[in-house]
């Protein structure tokens, strides 16, 4: 049976359950994936390549991996000031979480067990938000405005030994990326919301080429929905692209670009990254 899994913020990063929440394939919530303390105002949330571990960046400045059962298996300890925000594995295995004060990302050994490596220098960039690989191991981060107007919507690529290859890949006037995942056929796919924090703000899903930074394609859903605060992307089977946001996950046909509808609602659902889990 497939759940479909959410990190619901609290605190700063909004007013949400501040745990790992658990839906239904139908979207009925059925209450927190695990009730460990150490998880706590979660973010990042990615699943193992051998599919058995969801791994969760913890507010509380660790980072976890949990079995199907929703028991803590590896904790990587808490390190003061860590302050890791999205996640995702790196094509050699390993876990990598962005250190939104640093500016920088972190390579993780999947066993949690070690100091880590920097993918990236310190400041990179100035409010790193999602990332990915591509084909060629190639890091695409997608670049934001921190809340003291430092920083630059765009998307900067990295070669693998983490040089910088293109500050500025994309030119969009209207990109606020708040996530960015790699698509099946190697394109960028961006959530944006924007003007950043307005209430008139248009959420959007942006694709663009990876090569010269175009755009390809926006996906909006409904606006009906009210779907605001787009933040964690996701594929899924199927050719289904999933976003979740301040009180919603919606869907797409991500071929088509159709909108499918809400697939889960919560009032302050705040959510920051979704996973499927069979």
């Amino acid at each position: 049976m497939r759940r479909i899994l959410v990190t619901s913020a609290s605190g700063a990063n909004g007013d949400g359950y501040g745990t790992l929440l658990c839906f239904s394939a139908g979207g009925e919530l059925a209450g927190p994936f695990s009730d460990d303390p150490r998880i706590t105002d979660p973010r990042g949330l990615s699943l193992s390549p051998a599919g058995d571990l969801v791994y969760v960046t913890s507010g509380d400045d660790r980072v976890l991996a949990l079995g199907k059962n929703g028991n803590v298996t590896l904790d990587s300890g808490r390190w003061e000031g860590l302050d890791a925000g999205g996640g995702a594995f790196a094509p050699d295995g390993r876990y990598c979480v962005t250190l939104r004060r640093r500016g920088a990302i972190l390579a993780l050994p999947p066993g949690l067990d070690g100091e880590g490596e920097l993918l990236l220098p310190d400041r990179a960039v100035a409010f790193p938000r999602g990332f990915g690989f591509g084909d060629e191991g190639q890091l695409y981060l997608s670049s934001g405005i921190g809340p003291s107007g430092e920083g630059d919507n765009t998307i900067t690529v990295f070669d693998r030994d983490g040089r910088l290859r293109n500050a500025r890949l994309v030119s969009d006037p209207e990109l606020s990326p708040l996530d960015l995942a790699v698509a099946p056929g190697g394109t960028l796919v961006v959530s944006s919301e924007w003007p950043f924090g307005s209430a008139s703000a248009r959420a959007t899903i942006r694709e663009y080429s990876p090569s010269t930074g175009q755009l390809l394609r926006v996906l909006a859903p409904d606006p009906a929905v009210g779907f605001r605060r787009p933040r964690g992307l996701r594929f899924g089977p199927g050719g289904r692209l999933y976003c979740v946001g301040q009180d919603h996950v919606v869907a797409f046909d991500f071929p088509t670009g159709t909108f499918l509808g809400v697939i889960a609602e919560l009032h302050r659902l705040h959510g920051q990254a979704v996973l499927l889990l069979t």
